[in-house]
């Protein structure tokens, strides 16, 4: 039986880029969802992991130049965004999931979306025998303390941003910030809790299929072919977008 375009989800894994060229990507992509110019990238998962960055969403009035020089000096980047939520952090080691979807193939609700994704990281912790679940603070928790955080951006029912889940990464990153805002609670990951390392590529290929489970949908590996048609429009060769040997790994 054919598969059905509506729901089929195109999975990238992209490996570690930088965050700018993580926003640069997910952008066009969605930019051909909006000008439904090209189904060869509709519906798709971009799976990759950050080099250390903190991010603000909507509310950067928050977080002034202070706070900024003050978190560059660790190393890591900083950047502001349109996504929903607070200040976080992404760096090796935590998977970080762009879902570039279409909602009305699915359901044109942003709520519902969201409560989706949350399902999925529920799904997916079950599957390493740790039991997780939502709070009133949006995101996935395990007691008080965070394992997954997400933050979103729809504009015409097409998704950007999406899901940052801690596998191995080093949690003393956190402790600069209050993730999200929340104050009196922490973060974890999965290497914490189940005591063994546990990386972002053991989790990829769970997280997919339970991706696909909570949403009803098939995948397929995004092929060689569209990864060059999309870099290529993008025009990788550019000192600050991706390289083949990144995105091919």
């Amino acid at each position: 039986m054919a598969r059905s375009l509506e729901r089929l989800v195109r999975t990238w894994n992209l490996g570690k880029i930088n965050y700018t060229n993580g926003l640069k990507l997910q952008e066009y992509v969605a930019s051909l969802h909006i000008q439904n110019s090209d189904p060869i990238v509709k519906n798709t998962l971009l799976c990759l992991e950050h080099d250390p960055v903190y991010t603000v969403g909507l509310r950067t009035k928050d977080y002034g130049s202070d706070i900024e020089n003050k978190l560059k000096k660790t190393g890591a980047d900083f950047h502001r965004t349109n996504r929903g939520g607070l200040i976080t952090f992404h760096g090796p080691g935590q998977l970080v999931v762009y879902p570039i979807l279409n909602l009305k193939d699915f359901k044109p609700s942003i709520r519902w979306y969201v409560c989706h994704i949350e399902k999925t990281i529920i799904h997916l912790c079950k599957k390493f025998g740790i039991k997780a679940e939502t709070s009133p603070d949006t995101g996935v928790w395990i007691g008080n303390n965070k394992i997954c955080a997400i933050g979103i951006h729809g504009s015409r029912f097409i998704t950007t941003h999406g899901l940052a889940l801690n596998c191995n990464i080093d949690l003393k990153w956190f402790e600069h910030i209050i993730p999200c805002g929340i104050i009196g609670k922490g973060v974890t990951s999965l290497t914490k809790e189940l005591n063994r390392n546990v990386t972002v590529d053991e989790v990829i290929p769970e997280l997919v299929d339970s991706f696909c489970k909570v949403f009803q949908c098939e995948s397929l590996k995004i092929s060689d072919n569209e990864v060059d048609y999309i870099l290529k429009s993008i025009d990788y060769q550019k000192e600050d977008c991706l390289s083949k040997e990144v995105v091919n790994r």
